[in-house]
């Protein structure tokens, strides 16, 4: 890996605030993201500040509190790297016996602990490592439909210790405890439409990407290829949600990563919906678009990974 410096621009438009426009009404935003083999940030400016050529796409990524970027280089690697380049930490799954086949990790995180967790497909576990790549422990995983590329997508610990687990291919969130038993899971459902096969906007299907645990005890779900944004209580009902069609101007395809600002405003991937749409879209809980980020010199069209790295307050992802 090598430092690399770009000039790209940001393209697209951000949205007022409101619709107040004043310049105090203006929301501008930061980002950091992976695709078309690169990660890189953006400033809110449109100027790259940062990039790096990565081997592939990864589907998770987090800017770690020392600077460094935590990512994917490989299927089967997640690396520490400086701003300079530099790989400072490395682990690399492999298959676990009696188990000999492929392996693809698609979700990680650095704990406040210290560790990192990462969720392996294949080995069907989540495991915790410490910095000299010691499993320290780990957690067996539900899958009903077994697939080395979909077993798992995005994974996050939650407070209380235990796991939730987007299972792609099953179509349903599940979380576990330590121990690896299932306390709670939520299977999604085509929301009245008909499954239909592709990546963008035409596709539908059940295949979640990523889920967060609310204050409130709920679960909001990205629901990847089920083109939509949803929360559910404990029970399963649905309490809120967007629709694919329901934002102005904007159509939903592959519905990815997740963040809930301090001030309760929603961040979601709005991945495979073709240059038309934004990449990266902010919501409030009543549904006004109030930032958007479109850039489709320095990403493309599967921007599955993206963090805002200049937000003030406790930020959940």
């Amino acid at each position: 890996m090598q430092f690399k410096a770009s000039g790209w621009a940001l393209v697209g438009a951000l949205l007022f605030a409101g619709g107040g426009g004043r310049a105090d009404d203006v929301i501008h935003h930061s980002v950091l993201a992976a695709d078309n083999g690169h990660v890189a940030i953006v400033k809110d400016s449109g100027e790259v500040e940062w990039t790096l050529p990565i081997g592939g796409n990864t589907h998770d990524i987090q800017l770690l509190p020392n600077g460094n970027v935590l990512l994917s280089d490989s299927p089967t690697t997640v690396e520490e790297v400086d701003r300079a380049g530099k790989v400072v930490w490395m682990h690399q799954s492999t298959p676990k016996p009696p188990y000999s086949g492929a392996i693809e990790i698609h979700s990680f995180r650095r704990l406040q602990s210290g560790l990192t967790m990462i969720a392996e497909t294949g080995n069907l576990r989540i495991i915790e490592v410490d910095s000299h790549e010691v499993v320290v422990h780990e957690t067996p995983l539900t899958v009903v439909h077994p697939s080395t590329h979909s077993d798992t997508r995005r994974v996050r610990k939650l407070e209380n210790g235990n796991y939730l687990v987007c299972h792609e291919n099953d179509g349903c969130v599940r979380e576990y405890d330590p121990s690896g038993k299932v306390v709670w899971s939520y299977a999604l459902d085509l929301n009245g439409r008909p499954e239909s096969p592709g990546h963008g906007p035409e596709g539908h299907g059940c295949h979640v990407f990523s889920a967060l645990r609310l204050k409130s005890g709920n679960t909001l779900i990205a629901g990847g290829n089920n083109n939509r944004i949803f929360e559910v209580n404990h029970a399963g009902t649905v309490v809120w949600s967007i629709d694919q069609k329901e934002l102005p101007g904007i159509t939903l395809a592959w519905i990815t990563g997740l963040e809930v600002l301090s001030n309760g405003h929603i961040v979601f991937g709005n991945c495979h919906a073709g240059p038309e749409n934004p990449q990266l879209i902010e919501v409030t809980r009543d549904k006004r678009v109030v930032w958007t980020f479109r850039d489709f010199k320095t990403f493309g069209n599967a921007l599955s990974s993206a963090e805002l790295v200049d937000v003030k307050g406790r930020i959940l992802r």
